[in-house]
């Protein structure tokens, strides 16, 4: 998958809109040319114990099977050049010694599944009011952590969110949450800016002196899509919910058929914001100088 795979800023998408479509199962998981540095940073971050990247309830365990069981029958049907099966319960990824044993008791399967494909795995589970986030391997967040939102309602893991709590986006969520059908699974995109190649952003910290002035922004912006699936699962009826995150250089446009295009449609979409969602995107200060960074990658691009 080249680079700039989704492009939600193109004109096709508003932002801080839901912006669901259907979900073809075999454009469900992601794998591409960075499968390798994504999986090895991956597992990085799960040996680090202050990272924090996996945390599930104790009675998700079932619910996580049916996750392994589903990914790991997928994979190797639909990537068979990538992933294959040596033995029985073992899935693995060709030319490499990456191997899983999905039913080993000895991992989370949640986790287990996790370190074979660059998708973030969150599942969703129906509580009193609202689902709640009861398991997840978390490992390339776009500005929030595993260790603030585990356990939190719809609403807690999205407090802050421009327009969401109070507003009709909020209760749109709810009702499609409610509504997901198991044979209609669902996704969306969303798109960031962050001044570094980074993968795991707990925090936006973008660096003030990269956005000083066009040219240096020019060089080190970095546009972060996420595609974010939603998938109801047959037997314990909870959602998994998958994050595919996308981390594009900036600069890669001027070798973009459509760079001139893509470079305006991001900077009509920054200007376009208001107060709150691009303070939310932690852009609020930077807005300008960006939006001039596009405006050299556009004339760059004509």
């Amino acid at each position: 998958m080249p680079r700039f795979a989704h492009t939600p800023y193109d004109g096709s998408k508003t932002p801080f809109t839901v912006g669901l479509e259907p979900l073809d199962l075999a454009k469900w998981i992601e794998p591409d040319e960075f499968l390798i540095a994504y999986l090895d940073e991956k597992e990085r971050l799960i040996s680090d114990p202050q990272a924090c990247v996996f945390a599930a309830e104790a009675d998700t365990e079932a619910a996580q099977r049916e996750v392994a069981g589903l990914i790991g029958v997928h994979l190797p049907e639909q990537f068979p050049d990538i992933y294959e099966c040596p033995a029985d319960g073992i899935l693995g990824v060709k030319s490499t010694e990456r191997r899983v044993k999905l039913d080993s008791g000895e991992e989370a399967p949640l986790l287990a599944i996790s370190r074979l494909v660059q998708e973030d795995l969150v599942l969703m589970r129906k509580g009193e009011d609202e689902y709640r986030l009861v398991a997840a391997s978390l490992c390339f967040p776009s500005s929030w952590s595993l260790a603030e939102k585990f356990g939190d309602s719809m609403s807690g893991i999205h407090e802050g969110v421009p327009d969401f709590n109070g507003y009709r986006m909020g209760q749109v969520v709810q009702r499609i949450f409610e509504r997901l059908a198991i044979d209609k699974p669902v996704w969306r995109l969303n798109w960031s800016l962050y001044t570094d190649g980074e993968l795991h952003h707990s925090t936006s910290k973008l660096r003030r002196e990269v956005l000083s002035i066009p040219e240096t922004a020019f060089e080190q912006l970095y546009v972060r899509v996420e595609k974010q699936t939603l998938r109801r699962l047959p037997e314990s009826g909870d959602i998994l919910f998958t994050i595919r995150v996308h981390h594009d250089p900036v600069r890669a446009l001027l070798e973009h058929t459509d760079g001139e295009k893509l470079a305006r449609g991001l900077k009509e979409q920054v200007l376009g914001l208001t107060e709150e969602q691009l303070a939310y995107k932690g852009i609020g200060a930077h807005a300008h100088i960006i939006a001039q960074a596009l405006d050299v990658i556009a004339k760059l691009s004509a």
